[in-house]
């Protein structure tokens, strides 16, 4: 197998031959090489390949064909405007309208108001009409990732009748697994599986074998809330209702797993400092002016630091073995701050923190920073002693390092809980942020005990 060659699911991808097949302008070829492979994997060639050989595949597919791949490629967000600038309009437009309307969207928010306009004009009025109810939801609602092609039945209606519809609709549904239950005002009254349908009598009337009991979710809500519900109940997909519970839409678990995998990449983004981790930068620069503005705000606050350090000179001057010490008791205040950040971010990320118990979280990494602090700092001390045979010098530092640890694990708790408090989100309290908050705590502990007791040192 040349190194061109991959496999998946058993059928051998041949790049060379697909792009033999794209140069020669063999039409043939091509579609008998390229159509029996998965979707996934059509996507990876199609984002392989440079623009002349996609311009050629504009004219080997049909937009339905392409609407397939663009359903299931990991485009970046910043690529769409890329790709579709490559195609005809009119044919753009098509490929988009073929799409279901929640990734259709998806990939319309990413265009200038003056491009989705120009798309939404050329595409069949029908799909213009429902991608439009979905282009003014607020980003990151349930409303901006929902999808309005589902399966609903007459609350009234029998499993025949029911079954006839399902049939019908089936074809232009993203899922067919949980059929919606509504009543003649729209209102979402219960919820059939496929399996209840199947095995149910043809005579019996819906209202007899649906679940009532349905976990929907608020088209206002954030996505994350979304995610946690579908993931808490275990459902392939949740119904999204407005305020009177009229039945507006859906949210499958493939679009669930999508907005996990976002919240995560934003959340490791923001306790990196870093302004967006969701794709790979393909040049310096572009990598550079994302870190910039974050590693210059740190720097401005390290220089508090530098400031801090110049303010206790005297001190560091009558003992100068006072300096070596620094980086230790300040790395050891971070590491411990960024630990008890971790914990309590993960907390509320996964709701394991709730109201009542916030406090109690505070004290139990009160008591552990007193206990971590308090053997690190017997540990320092004999360490220091045994090195360098300054005792007075080793509790200083050991003292130092026992109050910064305590103070830091209380302070790595505290933020995030408080910016959660507050309706910010607490990945913002960043690993760096509080590295450098508890650099500045840490300094001022240690250098503060060192001038207190300078006669001592001395």
């Amino acid at each position: 197998m040349t190194v061109n060659e991959e496999v998946h699911d058993d059928i051998i991808i041949d790049e060379e031959k697909l792009i033999d097949a794209l140069e020669r302008q063999d039409i043939k070829a091509f579609r008998e090489e390229y159509l029996i492979l998965h979707p996934y994997d059509r996507a990876i060639f199609y984002e392989k390949v440079d623009e002349e050989h996609r311009k050629t595949m504009y004219f080997f597919l049909s937009p339905k064909e392409l609407a397939e791949i663009f359903e299931t490629s990991e485009i970046d967000d910043g690529e769409y405007k890329q790709f579709l600038q490559e195609m005809d309009t009119t044919y753009a437009a098509d490929m988009i309208s073929y799409m279901f309307v929640d990734n259709a969207v998806d990939v319309l928010k990413e265009l200038d108001k003056s491009q989705i306009a120009s798309y939404l004009t050329l595409m069949n009025k029908d799909a213009a009409t429902e991608i439009k109810s979905l282009l003014h939801y607020e980003e990151y609602t349930a409303g901006s990732i929902m999808t309005t092609e589902y399966v609903s039945i007459p609350q009234n209606s029998t499993v025949r009748s029911a079954m006839t519809i399902l049939k019908n609709e089936a074809p232009s549904a993203e899922t067919i697994y949980y059929i919606f239950v509504v009543d003649e005002d729209n209102r979402l009254t219960g919820v059939v599986s496929l399996r209840d349908l199947i095995i149910a009598d043809e005579d019996t009337l819906i209202q007899s074998i649906m679940n009532e009991r349905v976990v929907s979710v608020l088209v206002s809500d954030d996505q994350e809330d979304v995610a946690r519900t579908t993931q808490d109940y275990n459902l392939l997909a949740v119904p999204v209702v407005d305020f009177q519970y009229h039945m507006l839409g859906i949210i499958t678990v493939d679009d669930i797993i999508d907005v996990i995998d976002e919240e995560a990449s934003d959340d490791y983004s923001k306790l990196a400092a870093v302004s967006n981790m969701d794709s790979i930068d393909k040049n310096s620069l572009s990598a550079a002016k994302k870190r910039i503005p974050w590693l210059i705000i740190l720097l401005i606050l390290g220089m508090l630091t530098a400031n801090l350090i110049d303010l206790f000179t005297e001190t560091i001057s009558q003992v100068a073995l006072l300096a070596a010490f620094i980086p230790l008791i300040a790395g050891t205040a971070g590491n411990s701050g960024t630990q008890a950040l971790a914990v309590a971010v993960r907390g509320i990320a996964t709701r394991d923190i709730e109201d009542v118990n916030k406090f109690k979280l505070l004290l139990r990494e009160a008591g552990t920073g007193l206990i971590t602090g308090l053997v690190c700092a017997v540990f320092v001390v004999g360490l220091i002693f045994i090195w360098k045979h300054e005792f007075i010098i080793a509790l200083l530092v050991g003292a130092a390092i026992l109050v910064s640890i305590f103070v830091a694990t209380i302070s790595g708790s505290f933020i995030p809980l408080f910016m959660h408090r507050m309706k910010v989100d607490p990945a913002v309290a960043s690993g760096p942020f509080i590295t450098t908050l508890n650099d500045v705590i840490s300094i001022i502990i240690y250098l503060g005990l060192a001038t207190t007791f300078i006669s001592s040192l001395s």
